[in-house]
């Protein structure tokens, strides 16, 4: 194959020696062109994807991608991962069970902090990386050298350029290979042309040579002395450090190309056949022992209507068949996506990935193996929850299909919760923005033929009180034979904040009988539960100090009738007031958005309690502040808006507060 074009669909058969086929993750923001590239890779491949735009806009926008395709006899499977932060859990799924990930973006320096969070969670997932400048040719008058600073300011790995462009008439044409030393001048639609380098790019090319030396032999002790001794390396001195160092997580190559007129491919695939890891290897990587049993894990679960439940899973080791047990399930279908569209097989061997039919007792992250008895294998736990929504059915009749319908969605995609709050009764759905939850709302209605309402979920407000009140209150009622008779007198005080509710016996002389004081703690309890302004009332002292009985007509009833009027009336001269739930909030933005958080958290009645650098987040920082929780619905959703999608944030409840108005 040429250094850009399109190469035959080769059989499918396994690589020489048996590695098995490998797993690429494509993942980078939104509009940087990874279904693109994803198109052009097949396509290099021999196996063009469908046509269906229409049919897979959803999908590629919200939902990770898998097609299969054979490149040069050897198998492989892409993963095209959603771009939008909000989707963040089908990136770090997909990250868990690659082999390499392709960081595709433009090459805009303005750009590069969105590719932060990216360049966090390869690094959390330690896996190996290439990162992919897409739409070079629209490069103009702009120096890639620029573009890869941007972007190192955002990663710990080094990024070392594999490539440099060839301009002409100010436009990128070509490229020159810095380990190769060949140059290719870019052709649409056809394969590229071998050409001589241009005088133009020369010194460059020696520069941007040596610098790739430089970064290579910090860990390569023959490629050093080279470099010390100013001896100009061999393609061969360069390839063998460059496939141990991105093997190792040591350093993220960089290439160059424009998916959309399949500039670059072909290239890019070279560097996946060269440097990508075997199954073997990345199973190793994850501490999974090469002997024994047949191991998958699954890392995606779909409810494909009448398909039914589809486990999308790696396997790690040995290989599954149709039918076979694994953790106390039977498989009902093993289904392969050549370019994407979906084929069943009899099996699945080591390094493949498939979706595996009826797992319906089988979580998404599980480890799978015959006996059950597998150490799990590391996964993601899912982000918390940044925004919210209160859902209800349009008509009561669909309750139930609801319930099952919620149950799905999570087990969809795991960073989605549902809860319905005990106090205000509201079934919570959360999510990580309004995207997010609009998709999921969306796949109510499609998926299950749901028609939801969604409204702002209520604060769940407190009272307390100002100064202590004291109210006398008699319960008589006379109804033919034993009547009903208590007569009490409380106090009720306020506590500090956090103390909770108290009660207190001061009765002396025999006033109320010891059998009915618990009636009278109890039924005070009870009555906080719901105070003057119509919330529970919370951090008050109760104190029984007096009362009378009657022998005959008394009763705990009584008595617990008479406290409740006693509370009602104490509680409303004790000067009720409103508090509202604050939380600790902490905002993580590039470190250029940090004053526009500050600003917009003081806009909401925080507290700002001061910012720094995130640690291991170059670039970032996180600002700290208390907010009201009333201010939190939609926070997300302002503080992205004003971080390019950036910025996201974290709560937990800190106390709470007399409520106040902006």
């Amino acid at each position: 194959m040429s250094a850009n074009g399109t190469a035959k669909a080769a059989p499918r058969s396994r690589p020489p020696g048996g590695a098995g086929p490998r797993t690429v993750a494509l993942i980078g923001p939104q509009g940087s062109g990874k279904s693109t590239l994803t198109d052009a890779l097949l396509t290099a491949a021999g196996s063009p994807p469908p046509r269906r735009a229409e049919a897979r806009s959803r999908v590629m926008g919200t939902e990770t991608r898998l097609a299969h395709c054979t490149m040069m006899e050897e198998e492989w499977a892409l993963l095209d991962c959603p771009g939008s932060v909000e989707f963040g859990q089908e990136v770090a799924a997909a990250l868990a069970v690659a082999d390499i990930a392709l960081l595709v973006c433009e090459p805009d320096p303005a750009r590069a902090a969105a590719l932060a969070p990216a360049f966090h969670a390869l690094e959390q997932a330690g896996l190996p990386a290439m990162v992919f400048v897409n739409k070079a040719d629209t490069l103009g008058e702009g120096r890639i050298r620029d573009t890869i600073a941007a972007l190192q300011a955002h990663s710990r790995r080094p990024l070392v350029l594999r490539q440099v462009p060839i301009r002409e008439g100010g436009d990128v044409t070509g490229y020159v290979d810095l380990v190769s030393e060949r140059a290719y001048r870019w052709r649409r639609g056809e394969v590229s042309e071998l050409i001589r380098i241009p005088d133009a790019v020369q010194s460059r090319e020696v520069e941007a040579r040596a610098a790739l030396a430089e970064a290579l032999a910090d860990h390569d002790d023959a490629l050093l002395e080279k470099v010390i001794e100013d001896t100009v390396p061999t393609p061969d001195d360069l390839y063998r450090p460059l496939h141990a160092d991105v093997a190792a997580g040591g350093l993220d190559p960089v290439l160059l190309g424009a998916a959309e007129r399949r500039h670059g491919i072909a290239r890019l695939w070279k560097a996946l056949r060269h440097d990508a890891p075997d199954p073997a290897a990345t199973a190793q990587r994850l501490g999974l022992d090469p002997e024994g049993e047949a191991v998958a894990q699954i890392f995606r679960t779909v409810h494909a209507g009448h398909g039914g439940r589809l486990s999308f899973a790696r396997i790690w080791r040995g290989a599954l068949k149709d039918g076979a047990t694994v953790n106390g399930a039977r498989i009902g279908g093993v289904t392969r996506f050549p370019a994407g569209e979906p084929g069943k097989v009899p099996e699945a061997q080591m390094g493949e990935v498939v979706a595996l039919g009826r797992l319906d007792t089988v979580a998404t992250g599980a480890t799978l193996s015959p006996s059950g008895n597998v150490p799990a294998l590391p996964f993601p736990a899912p982000s918390a929850p940044v925004y919210a929504l209160a859902i209800s059915n349009e008509e009561r009749k669909d309750d139930v299909r609801l319930s099952g319908a919620l149950q799905r969605l999570t087990e969809e995609d795991p960073s989605i919760t549902v809860l319905q709050d005990a106090e205000t009764g509201q079934i919570l759905l959360g999510g990580q923005g309004d995207i997010h939850l609009g998709h999921a709302v969306s796949r109510l209605a499609e998926a299950h033929g749901l028609r939801v309402s969604t409204t702002r979920p209520r604060v769940a407000f407190r009272e307390t009180i100002r100064h202590a009140a004291r109210h006398h209150a008699r319960h008589r009622r006379q109804t033919g034979g034993h009547g009903q008779f208590a007569d009490v007198t409380l106090e009720v005080t306020p506590r500090a904040r956090g103390e909770g509710f108290a009660f207190e016996d001061r009765i002396v002389g025999g006033a109320i009988p010891r059998k009915f004081i618990p009636a009278v703690g109890d039924a005070a309890e009870e009555a906080s539960r719901k105070g003057p302004l119509g919330n529970p009332v919370v951090d008050i002292a109760v104190t029984l100090l007096d009362g009378a009985f009657h022998s005959v007509d008394s009763s705990d009833m009584a008595f617990a009738t008479a406290t409740r009027l006693a509370m009602q009336e104490a509680l409303a001269k004790a000067e009720p007031v409103m508090l509202e739930p604050v939380d600790h909030v902490t905002i993580l933005v590039p470190q250029d958005g940090t004053p526009a958080a500050q600003r917009l958290l003081t806009g909401r009645r925080g507290q700002i309690l001061g910012f720094a650098e995130k640690e291991d987040w170059p670039g970032w920082d996180e600002v700290q502040a208390l907010v009201p929780e009333a201010e939190l619905h939609d926070l997300i959703i302002e503080l992205r808006s004003q971080t390019m999608g950036l910025g996201t944030y974290t709560r937990r409840f800190d106390h709470l507060a007399e409520a106040r108005t902006r």
